[in-house]
């Protein structure tokens, strides 16, 4: 137990400092980003030396994410609310709704992460496969 303890309060620091600097470098009003919450991270036991990692992603009416990379996780991404709009590696970006999913290869760079509505909220839980001691799950473009 003590474990997921650790990695909980890791995680927390980590977003938080991501949560920070977003806002801090935002050019944009903060209704324009994203807010973070840790839901649980796990070691697979069937696979020695990964983890699985999940956050839940809400955006507020307009609001959107910069574009960013997942390093070397592989990423699945539900969206349980509302309705997300989505592009990775330059892509036609797509709309993804309540009950429907899309995946990150690694390394992919995901170039366009938003609301799709102008008047309702959105939200989806990002499922992350990474490396155990791999940390930063999520590192925003340099502006």
């Amino acid at each position: 137990m003590k474990i997921h303890t650790l990695l909980a309060a890791a995680m927390l620091t980590g977003l938080g400092m991501i949560a920070t600097s977003q806002s801090g470098l935002a050019a944009e009003p903060a209704v324009t980003a994203e807010t973070i919450t840790p839901a649980f991270a796990e070691a697979i036991a069937n696979v020695p030396g990964k983890k699985m990692t999940a956050l839940v992603v809400e955006y507020a009416p307009g609001g959107k994410s910069s574009p960013h990379r997942h390093g070397q996780a592989f990423v699945v991404a539900y969206v349980l609310s509302g309705a997300i709009r989505s592009g990775v590696d330059g892509g036609q970006a797509h709309v993804f709704h309540a009950g429907e999913h899309w995946i990150e290869k690694p390394g992919a760079h995901h170039t366009v992460s938003e609301n799709a509505s102008d008047t309702e909220p959105a939200r989806l839980l990002a499922i992350f496969v990474a490396d155990s001691n791999d940390n930063k799950l999520v590192t925003f473009d340099k502006k």
